[in-house]
């Protein structure tokens, strides 16, 4: 690894991640005492939360299928990707279309170092270490690798959910979508408060001052305001929804639990 390439002169191991947490909830390997903190914490209020990060995962996997596969999209902007885990945006994109072009963005230094290190082999994937929040600086950074003259998938899946300002939440996903040619795709997913006294409900509210506590803060906004991001866009079938609901590839198997009403996802074009 180049010396310019190296985390640790940028990364304060006493503070979790985002990033890291989300490894953890998936069972991955790359994260650190303070992240697992933060991980003990969530199943404290919600055991089935890393079960729902696997949920995420495949509306993700199944999202990214259906535009590859049935839509002929060959180019992604994954922001925030966090850790490369199973059945990443370009494994699943490339599976259907080889020389499919993914871009990850994502501004922490151990998942884009780490990153880099997997990655060094595929020449159709690349790594941005941008900060996803900070569209002009992403965009500017990513030309190399998607051509915003064709259509492309944008992934927002768990990010402006980290921002607090509804506006600002909006108009970074307005930058990003404003940016993309017709025939484009965003794939959003956010968390949700469904805020009707439900045990779900309650569960959303108190995910969201526990993170806060942390220093993640994470906004579990209700349906409405999670709607207004795909504002002028056509949402797909069948709309926004809890992601196990987005086209399940058989019979659920498993019962579902108040955690799994805790987000919402969905696939929309754009005109």
């Amino acid at each position: 690894m180049a010396e310019s390439e190296r985390p640790s002169a940028r990364v304060d191991f006493e503070r979790p991640s985002i990033a890291r947490v989300s490894d953890a909830l998936l069972g991955g390997q790359d994260h650190y005492e303070a992240d697992r903190a933060v991980l003990r914490q969530i199943l404290a209020i919600a055991p089935q939360a890393p079960a729902m990060a696997r949920e995420e995962r495949q509306w993700l996997v199944r999202a990214v299928r259906y535009l590859t596969e049935r839509l002929a999209v060959d180019q992604f902007l994954d922001l925030g990707s966090g850790f490369p885990t199973a059945e990443n945006t370009h494994q699943v994109a490339q599976k259907y279309n080889p020389e499919a072009h993914v871009v990850y963005v994502g501004d922490d230094p151990v998942v884009e170092a780490h990153g880099r290190a997997l990655l060094v082999d595929n020449d159709f994937t690349h790594i941005c270490g941008t900060d996803p929040l900070n569209p002009g600086e992403t965009l500017a950074g990513v030309t190399r690798f998607i051509d915003f003259d064709r259509p492309a998938g944008l992934v927002l899946c768990g990010v402006v959910d980290h921002i607090a300002d509804l506006q600002q939440a909006q108009q970074v996903v307005k930058s990003y979508v404003g940016a993309l040619a017709p025939g484009s795709y965003l794939l959003l997913l956010h968390r949700h408060n469904p805020g009707d006294g439900s045990e779900a409900a309650a569960v959303a509210a108190s995910l969201q001052d526990r993170f806060g506590r942390t220093g993640l803060d994470t906004l579990y906004r209700p349906r409405a305001e999670i709607a207004s991001f795909f504002d002028g866009l056509g949402l797909l079938e069948p709309g926004l929804t809890a992601p196990h609901q987005w086209w399940p590839d058989g019979p659920r198997l498993t019962p579902l639990t108040p955690v799994n009403w805790t987000a919402l996802a969905g696939v929309a074009r754009i005109p």
